[in-house]
């Protein structure tokens, strides 16, 4: 690419043609500050706190958006430059709830970080904010208006990603604000609770909805037996929150810290993500002996499957029978480990730790329950929530000691670790359906075409002869793509498909640590396939645990216990959305 040379603050630098100011200036160390700015995302340039001063420029020019030329003079520092940014900020906070001490992003908060960086000590302008009610409607998230600057990034992760566009800019000038349309609150439309607009949002105007309390008022009962299970993905992201690297795996410090919160048994999800691949390895097979709906799509994500059940729910004969790893950890433990530990089920509190603010909901739906009146998962905290937890409680996660987890729902495979990338539980079920079919050992046990960040993956394997075509799908655009094709007969070829909500799969879920980019997600997939190869077994179905759990209680894959505990069903959530003067606007 061509080279041109620019100045910067002085310093005479080459870079490529067309970069941003705003890179050119972090390539030699000087940092800008932004608030709409999100490398991921198109460009917007609407909150204008990253101005610098460009000679020959009458105004200044926001460098996120402005591109190098060749002979370009930038001054990032010059007072003019500087008075605006503390212009636009202090008219932001003017517009803006100020609790700051008791605000959930307190000390993580984009808004407040640059206003300390800035030197703002006080505000010139009265606060003309007009405050509003949170809306609480939705199961999993809360989105607070009074927190909002406009940046407009929750607005494009929502179309763009996730081709939902749920949020977008309502009224002008002033009055313009940022939500759904006609007023409508999230719990009231067709929003999938994936909470991608909580990652990027740089206030707290998008949160999830906390559990801490819950789940600290249980742990000090003393009538209660709690027990936490932790996801694959939690292992590679929760260090971020103390400082870590992306994708730092710190499973034993993770178990260790849990302890230490006083937690009764620490689990692993890994388990029951070995036993998703056995009953839904077993359930695609029978599919394809038998005739069943092909292609058979996983129902792991619930982001996914609330997508599925209000935009296409004609698809769900699909979609296989299986919970979740959350949900099938939680029914046996609560249908299985009272047995185990001399327990009452009623006893039992199941605590989960989800990189996934969808699991919220999906926690409290009604089918996952086996005794048909208390949940058989009693509260789900995102990673961000456990870390706060932990800082709650003072613990040093750091200097935590390596620990394991207890049985004997903590023995688990590599291929339950991968369960966390975006393509994993694709790879998981071809190691085991392989092998399962075939009779034969699976030699090379990684796929790499289901691997990666690219939106839509296929590939082919060879059961001995019969050639299966799979694919995977990661985000809700894409996932849109894969059901119009689905519906107009293009995928008969396929056998399984593997989709996902979020970029990523849930090492990019709406749980996750604050911060997140595609550099970041790539780091943590990275890492997930490290631990992989890290574990003597790499196959679910070579799970000594498993095979125990199956000989002493569930008897066989999609057997009678199987069938209640493990399985569920889907249904038709399509509504019809009416504006407040009665006009349907969603069909």
């Amino acid at each position: 690419m061509d080279k041109v040379t620019i100045r910067i603050n002085d310093q005479v630098i080459q870079v490529d043609k067309g970069t941003l100011v705003l890179d050119a200036a972090k390539s030699i160390g000087i940092s800008i500050p932004t608030l709409c700015y999100h490398p991921d995302q198109e460009i917007k340039a609407n909150c204008r706190v990253c101005v610098v001063e460009i000679e020959g420029c009458r105004t200044l020019q926001p460098s996120c958006a402005t591109r190098v030329a060749e002979g370009m003079v930038i001054h990032t520092n010059s007072k003019k430059a500087q008075e605006a940014r503390k212009m636009n900020i202090e008219l932001l906070l003017a517009n803006h709830n100020m609790s700051c001490t008791t605000c959930i992003r307190n000390g993580n908060c984009e808004l407040q970080r640059i206003a300390s960086v800035l030197g703002i000590r006080e505000t010139r302008f009265e606060n003309v904010m007009l405050p509003q009610d949170r809306d609480e409607s939705s199961p999993s998230v809360i989105r607070n208006q009074n927190k909002c600057i406009k940046c407009g990034r929750c607005i494009q992760i929502c179309a763009s990603v996730q081709g939902l566009a749920i949020l977008d800019y309502t009224g002008r000038g002033h009055a313009s604000e940022v939500k759904p349309a006609y007023g409508h609150n999230l719990g009231d439309i067709r929003c999938v609770a994936c909470g991608q607009c909580s990652t990027v949002c740089p206030v707290a105007a998008i949160t999830e909805k906390e559990d801490i309390d819950r789940v600290w008022e249980a742990i000090e009962d003393p009538k209660k037996h709690v027990v936490v299970q932790t996801a694959p993905a939690v292992r590679v992201s929760i260090g971020e929150e103390f400082g870590l690297e992306p994708g730092s795996i710190v499973t034993g410090k993770l178990v260790a810290a849990l302890r230490a919160l006083g937690f009764d048994a620490v689990f692993d999800t890994d388990f029951t993500a070995d036993l998703t691949i056995i009953e839904e390895g077993h359930e695609l097979l029978k599919r394809i002996k038998e005739g069943g709906t092909l292609p058979m799509m996983t129902s792991c994500s619930p982001g996914w499957i609330n997508f599925i059940e209000q935009y296409y729910p004609e698809l769900l004969p699909h979609v296989s029978s299986c919970k979740s790893p959350q949900q099938m950890f939680g029914a046996l433990a609560k249908g299985y480990y009272p047995s185990q530990v001399g327990r009452d089920p009623s006893e039992i509190f199941s605590v989960s730790i989800m990189p996934c603010t969808a699991k919220k909901y999906e926690a409290g739906r009604s089918e996952m329950s086996v005794d048909h009146e208390h949940p058989d998962v009693d509260a789900v905290l995102t990673t961000r929530e456990l870390a706060r937890m932990l800082k709650q409680a003072g613990v040093d996660f750091n200097n935590m000691p390596e620990q394991s987890y207890d049985a004997p729902f903590g023995i688990s495979t590599g291929a339950a670790v991968i369960f966390g990338a975006t393509g994993g539980v694709m790879e998981a079920a071809l190691r085991t359906v392989y092998e399962v079919t075939t009779g034969k050992s699976l030699e090379e046990i990684e796929f790499r075409d289901v691997r990666g960040l690219k939106g839509i993956k296929e590939a082919e394997v060879d059961l001995d002869g019969t050639i299966v075509k799979v694919m995977v799908a990661h985000s809700l655009s894409h996932a849109r793509k894969v059901m119009e094709m689905l519906k107009a007969g293009e995928l008969s070829e396929y056998a399984f498909i593997e989709i996902m909500c979020c970029p990523g799969g849930c090492i990019g879920g709406g749980g996750q640590p604050y911060g997140v980019t595609n550099a970041i997600r790539q780091e943590r997939i990275d890492h997930i396939y490290e631990a992989d190869t890290r574990l003597e077994f790499r196959k679910s179905h070579e799970n000594i645990a498993i095979k125990k759990l199956y000989k002493d209680f569930l008897i066989e894959p999609l057997g009678e216990k199987s069938h209640h505990l493990l399985h569920t069903s889907y249904r038709n959530r399509k509504i019809i959305m009416h504006d407040k003067v009665g006009h349907k606007t969603v069909d």
